[in-house]
């Protein structure tokens, strides 16, 4: 195997500049902009996707001699944050403004997942300090809009459109590629696969009464009904999570109640005309998202029919399918021989009931893997962080991968 090494000043440099470059949804585009100007430092060549006006993706190729299979390397730009938000304003590991502490580099986006990106650019510069010439190209895929995040009601707008909408530009504008790794944060594990989610709203319809003349009249009230749906909701949500036919790899499903939605804070001196109660079904990669619509609405008419006067009704407004892998595909065991070379032992399997790019990729006919560093779990008073050994081994474990998949000329 060619010797690799990975420049650590050099990575925290890129990862910091990518920090102090805010890329929160719906305002990519200095981002894109970012990433296009390192690929252009190594000789990539680069294609810039309009997305939308203020939001692109950048895909830059390190293109091979030929022969070989193609890798595409896919990361998210946006940020699960601003930053801005009055409960994250003083926490500086949230700000994108990177600085190192202890061994460690924080600021916002690090670890969902910048720390990835930066770690992308370097191993492409590792193989090229090394002299390495590659039969298959190297794609590193920068996209806009991943986090799970969409419109609805008042929700309009760029900073609400997330769910896969950087990705599912990308591969449906010549973002393709024999097979991807994604670097979400997974612990240095590898995600054969992860659930998809589906977001459904349940509302409840009462009348709109003035309180003067609401007495005797309570159980007419939207809210107090939407309260005895959402027991009702809460004795549902075991047969969801337990059913067997929603467990995947021994993960079981879950289901969040996510938002309560009705009347009027400014105006409470009457009763809601109705209240929407949202919910987030996690769902197998297994299950096709149909299915889980339908047996969705299923519990939402039996609640209809439970409770008759209450006008309930029901509507599915996010379907985002879950992603996997089969466990003998070649690059999974390109990350297990690169991972161990360089960690000592071979990567922990895992099953995530997050959300990831994978899912649309994978149903554009490009297997994906989802491998990365760690979470960078919140610390309390500094905020988001990652380990920068941690870092400098994931670049190199990136850089042995795309040895193994596109092959030496």
């Amino acid at each position: 195997m060619t010797e690799i090494t990975v420049d650590r000043e050099r990575l925290v440099a890129t990862a910091s500049r990518m920090i102090d470059t805010p890329s929160f949804t719906g305002s990519e585009q200095a981002m894109a902009e970012l990433m296009i100007e390192l690929c252009d430092e190594r000789r990539l060549r680069t294609q810039r996707q309009q997305v939308e006006d203020g939001r692109a993706n950048a895909i830059g190729t390190w293109e091979g001699s030929g022969g070989g299979p193609t890798l595409m390397f896919n990361g998210h730009v946006d940020t699960s944050y601003s930053g801005r938000e009055p409960w994250l304003r003083n926490v500086p590991g949230f700000q994108p403004s990177a600085f190192v502490r202890d061994e460690r580099l924080y600021g916002l986006g690090i670890s969902n997942m910048k720390g990835a990106l930066a770690c992308y650019v370097e191993a492409v510069r590792a193989l090229q300090d090394a002299g390495v010439r590659l039969r298959g190209d190297v794609m590193i895929a920068a996209v806009c809009g991943e986090i799970e995040k969409t419109q609805y009601g008042d929700a309009v707008g760029a900073e609400y459109r997330g769910y896969a909408a950087g990705s599912r530009y990308l591969v449906t504008h010549g973002g393709v590629a024999d097979m991807c790794l994604l670097g979400e944060p997974t612990e240095g594990k590898v995600v054969l696969g992860h659930y998809g989610a589906l977001w459904v709203r349940i509302r409840t319809h009462g009348d709109f009464i003035h309180t003067a003349f609401s007495e005797g009249r309570r159980d007419r009230n939207s809210i107090l009904r939407m309260h005895e749906v959402l027991t009702a909701v809460h004795e549902w949500i075991p047969s969801w999570e337990n059913d067997p036919d929603n467990a995947y790899r021994g993960a079981k499903a879950i289901v969040n109640v996510g938002a309560i939605e009705g009347g009027f804070g400014w105006r409470v001196s009457r009763t809601p005309h109705h209240t929407d109660l949202f919910l987030d079904v996690r769902v197998p990669p297994t299950k096709p998202m149909a299915v889980a619509r339908r047996q969705v609405l299923e519990m939402v008419r039996g609640l209809a029919e439970r409770f008759p006067a209450y006008g309930i009704e029901g509507e599915v407004y996010v379907t985002a399918p879950g992603a996997e892998i089969d466990e003998g595909h070649e690059l999974v065991a390109a990350i297990d021989a690169s991972h161990e070379e360089v960690f000592g032992s071979v990567p922990e399997r895992d099953v995530t009931r997050w959300f990831s790019d994978a899912s649309a990729l994978t149903r554009y006919g490009v297997p994906t893997v989802n491998y990365g560093t760690s979470t960078g779990l919140m610390d309390v008073e500094l905020g988001e962080n990652l380990e920068i050994d941690g870092l400098v081994r994931t670049a190199e474990v990136y850089a042995r991968v795309a040895l193994r998949v596109c092959g030496v000329a």
